[in-house]
């Protein structure tokens, strides 16, 4: 889906349509200390969402925390490891006992080792596997339990272009997204007679640390920005009715349609 009919439901970003949509609402977002999930946060906060930064770095996540509470929004900043199941559960148990409820959970943490596959260790093989892969499924575990308790609840699973084609040097992180996308798959089978709706965002190259590493012969200038991921998130869990969007794909305006 072209970023382009998505911005048709978005004037403004949003800003009138939808400014305070998600008040009383909450949300987990992981990976919310910078590039896409950082923007993420920002954007459903501004919705008026109470939502709960979870990333490794606590320095970076206090001051996602800042700038939405200097706005008038409130967040709390949580700590967490995701591909630690204790840690995962310590993360759900805080956000519940500071908001009280669950409404959205964008799984968006995650890593990648970008080198030819012969020279890929198997600790590196693992550490993306297991942030995010495993990280994604202890988040859906631990917190489709509260997600329940809502008539209509959300679960956003970013996964990227590389889930649906190869590319040279990401043999590992093309297999973990691959995987992501297995699992938001089975998972929508699983939770369609409820109220959760499971959704995945598959952006191409965006403005981050990590295209840097994975695409260095993509000039700045001709990637997508972390906002045009953000109001797409924002897009799905303020719909109303009875239909549900399964899976985004959206590329840069430069890369090839369709591919």
């Amino acid at each position: 889906m072209r970023l382009a009919a998505v911005a048709q439901y978005l004037p403004e970003r949003m800003s009138h349509m939808h400014e305070q949509s998600l008040a009383g609402k909450a949300a987990i977002v992981t990976g919310a200390g910078r590039g896409i999930g950082r923007t993420i946060a920002l954007t459903l906060a501004e919705a008026g969402a109470q939502v709960a930064l979870a990333a490794r770095s606590g320095e970076e996540l206090r001051s996602v925390q800042s700038e939405i509470e200097v706005k008038g929004g409130r967040a709390i900043a949580v700590t967490v490891d995701v591909s630690e199941e204790a840690s995962v559960k310590e993360m759900v148990g805080t956000a519940l006992a500071a908001f009280g409820r669950l409404d959205i959970v964008v799984n968006n943490a995650g890593v990648g080792v970008f080198q030819p596959l012969l020279e890929t260790s198997v600790a590196e093989w693992d550490w993306v596997m297991a942030v995010n892969c495993r990280g994604s499924f202890l988040v859906c575990r631990e917190t489709i339990p509260h997600l329940r308790l809502q008539p209509t609840s959300y679960i956003i699973n970013i996964a990227s272009a590389v889930a649906y084609r190869g590319y040279a040097n990401q043999a590992a992180y093309g297999a973990s997204k691959h995987a992501l996308v297995g699992m938001s798959k089975a998972l929508a089978q699983e939770l369609r007679e409820t109220g959760i709706r499971v959704h995945v965002v598959s952006p191409g190259g965006v403005d981050t640390e990590m295209i840097a590493q994975a695409r260095p012969d993509i000039e700045a200038d001709a990637l997508m920005h972390p906002q045009d991921v953000a109001d797409i998130v924002l897009f799905l869990v303020t719909r109303q009715g009875n239909a549900v969007i399964d899976q985004i794909r959206v590329r840069r305006a430069k890369a090839k349609p369709w591919d």
